[in-house]
């Protein structure tokens, strides 16, 4: 089950996800359903299909876990590949 705690360690695909800050400015307030994951990119798709790849290591996100539970992530703290993380040891950051 997925939970603030463990949200780092699981996979993002599916989940809801807004910009919430980013260096880019045009990417603030983005927001839609995570529908693909890289190393160092999040690929989200609006409500009308469109695909924007926003880079994790300058962005921050909320993220809604399927119990509409909202967690912010910084992107610096989830650039790896989706796979390596699970192995990854994280310090507590909530």
């Amino acid at each position: 089950m997925i939970t603030p705690q463990n949200l780092i360690r699981h996979e993002l695909v599916g989940l809801e996800a807004k910009i919430i800050r980013s260096s880019n400015g045009d990417l603030e307030g983005i927001k839609g359903k995570v529908v693909n994951e890289t190393k160092k990119t999040i690929t989200i798709e609006d409500g009308e299909g469109n695909e924007k790849i926003i880079p994790k290591g300058s962005t921050t996100f909320h993220f809604t876990l399927p119990e509409g539970v909202t967690v912010e992530i910084d992107g610096k703290i989830i650039v790896s590949r989706p796979e390596d993380r699970i192995k990854k040891r994280f310090r507590k950051y909530w």
